[in-house]
């Protein structure tokens, strides 16, 4: 590969002897006589290297480091100059030079040194490529869907990403709660910062305390160490804590005082750490009445909920199922080496007329499934699950049962309404509450 320089320097006679000498090296070389030119060309064209006139026509140019790491942060930049001073030296460096040297009594030095600032340029580069690859990867544009639900939950977490405000993703399982939680990391300030995620619903009471906080060495048996928690581990970052419902009461507190004034205490310590994380939590129930019957705390719940988001189920999102079915197909053609899938009819419509209990998640499954299946390229009805061909008939034993006749009325007015709960309530005559507990018990997907 041809690795390119650029020299800017209003003393034309000094450039071209400085261009003839690298492109001898087998770099190609770009020329400016002024700042603004040389940031042109830097825009422009993939620099790696940039020597650098101190004294420009229209910019000093150990200013110009800073503006030229603004176009090319991976760019490394060599300062020539005439008359060096120690000032100018320090200031150079500080702006992010890679070095300053002056002219005539360096000249021996350019080549070897326009190699190592190559080299760093290069690991720099790829760092960079990595990190616009993760933030491109974990951007709102990752997120599936163009039903006006999920672009409205989208178009509220772009507003709150670039703040520092405390996010609650609230929605059923398998709506993509980590999903906009890493968006709005890799969205904010602090995307260069680490993003640390964890289900609180995965660890015991003692062990999650110990995950999050971090402990000392003796604090219980078997703390043969001292040990950073994940707080610690996402410092100037963001944490996402995923099912923030499970959490134990005793250690909510301990949460509610991190929220307050960004400290704790390890377990088994008696100092104070200080940390500087942004919170994300989510979770799919439903905290206010967690807090009311006194299984969530009220003012932690008031401090998580600063700015909450509603993440839509696929129900509610029916013109979202098949261009996410052929997103995923796509990705799991290329994993299983076959060639891109087609849907037949039956195959689209049942897909169309399932509940989605699971949402995106039992999608997204559903599909490796089905690419891994599929012999042909056209898919067929045959290849969905035995569930998908049932279309949710109620077998005659239970059709008379108190439960299953309350669970179809439910359903059939939540249609009605096209899922307005409130609405549904009021219909059914019950509270709101009520009809949230009494989905939750009866395991109701809500259909639009």
């Amino acid at each position: 590969m041809q690795y390119t320089v650029l020299i800017i320097d209003d003393e034309q006679k000094i450039s071209s002897l400085l261009a003839r000498i690298i492109e001898l090296e087998g770099f190609k070389v770009f020329q400016a006589a002024t700042g603004k030119e040389g940031l042109k060309i830097l825009a422009a064209q993939e620099v790696y290297v940039v020597l650098s006139d101190v004294k420009l026509p229209d910019i000093n140019g150990v200013e110009l480091v800073k503006e030229i790491k603004k176009v090319k942060p991976y760019a490394e930049v060599i300062n020539l100059t005439a008359f060096g001073t120690i000032a100018d030296g320090v200031m150079a460096m500080r702006n992010g030079a890679f070095d300053y040297i002056t002219k005539g009594d360096d000249n021996d030095k350019i080549i070897p040194l326009v190699y190592r600032a190559l080299d760093k340029a290069k690991l720099q580069y790829r760092v960079n490529e990595l990190e616009n690859r993760v933030a491109k990867k974990y951007s709102f544009e990752g997120i599936l869907g163009q039903s006006k639900a999920i672009l409205a939950a989208v178009d509220l977490a772009r507003k709150v990403a670039s703040t520092d405000t405390t996010v609650l993703l609230l929605g059923e399982t398998g709506t993509g709660k980590e999903v906009f939680a890493q968006a709005i990391h890799y969205e904010s300030p602090r995307k260069m910062k680490p993003f640390v995620a964890v289900n609180c619903s995965g660890f015991s009471h003692e062990l999650l305390e110990s995950e999050l906080f971090g402990h000392k060495q003796g604090a219980f048996t078997g703390a043969v160490k001292d040990k950073k928690g994940l707080f610690e581990e996402a410092n100037e970052g963001t944490i996402f804590l995923d099912e923030i419902g499970e959490m134990n009461l005793d250690l909510q507190a301990k949460l509610l005082r991190v929220l307050e004034n960004q400290t704790f205490i390890k377990v088994g310590d008696t100092q104070t750490t200080r940390i500087n994380v942004r919170i994300i939590a989510a979770t799919n129930r439903d905290l206010k009445t967690e807090s009311e019957a006194g299984k969530f705390r009220l003012d932690l719940y008031y401090r998580l909920s600063v700015f909450s988001i509603e993440l839509p189920p696929l129900s509610q999102r029916r013109t979202d199922i098949l261009p996410i079915a052929k997103h995923y197909l796509k990705e799991f053609s290329a994993k299983v080496n076959k060639p891109d899938f087609k849907m037949d009819e039956s195959f689209a419509a049942l897909l169309m007329k399932h509940a989605w209990k699971g949402n995106i998640r039992e999608l997204k499954n559903v599909m490796e499934r089905v690419a891994i299946l599929a012999d042909g390229q056209e898919l067929s009805s045959s290849l969905l699950p035995y569930e998908f061909h049932i279309g949710g008939q109620i077998p005659e034993a239970d059709a008379l049962k108190m439960e299953t006749v309350e669970k179809q009325h439910i359903i059939k007015v939540l249609k009605y309404t096209r899922g307005n709960k409130t609405e549904t309530a009021r219909l059914l005559g019950i509270g709101l509450t009520t009809l949230y507990r009494k989905i939750e018990e009866l395991k109701i997907s809500t259909v639009i």
